[in-house]
């Protein structure tokens, strides 16, 4: 990442963050009016397979699409996490409030997103975890709880 990057790709990551309640919101809302949140799940699923494949053709992506041993198979489970995130939201949004599930999210991203950076997981960039990033870590997930108190 360049200086010159950094604002476009902070810009496109709030955005990103901004979807996610609105995902579970939406997708909630869909589970309850169709009887079941598996179901809402599987249109969510088949609606971004649709804009995922689109953009694939439009960008030539499309002929990288592979399975194959040479890449190490924990790298094709990212869909597990999706799949599992997309149907957890679902289910427990509606009976626990979109805020509170996403509130528990959020704090899971910043412990797993800290870990992750710390041991350099999945060949990700290392960014080592001390005291001031330990802290400020602490200070994001109290003001994430203050902002969800009831």
């Amino acid at each position: 990442m360049t200086a010159n990057n950094a604002p476009a790709f902070a810009a496109i990551m709030l955005l990103t963050g901004v979807g996610i309640p609105i995902l579970a919101a939406l997708n909630a809302g869909l589970g309850l009016r169709l009887g079941h949140p598996m179901a809402a799940s599987v249109i969510l699923f088949a609606v971004a397979l649709l804009i995922a494949f689109a953009g694939a053709l439009v960008t030539g992506a499309a002929g990288h699409i592979r399975l194959s041993v040479d890449i190490p198979f924990h790298f094709y489970l990212g869909g597990l996490f999706v799949a599992f995130y997309v149907i957890a939201v679902t289910f427990i949004a509606p009976r626990f409030g979109v805020g509170n599930a996403i509130f528990f999210v959020l704090v899971g991203q910043l412990v797993s997103a800290a870990t992750i950076d710390h041991f350099g997981l999945f060949g990700a960039m290392r960014f080592p975890v001390d005291a001031k990033r330990l802290a400020g870590i602490a200070l994001m997930v109290a003001g994430v709880w203050l902002a969800r108190r009831t």
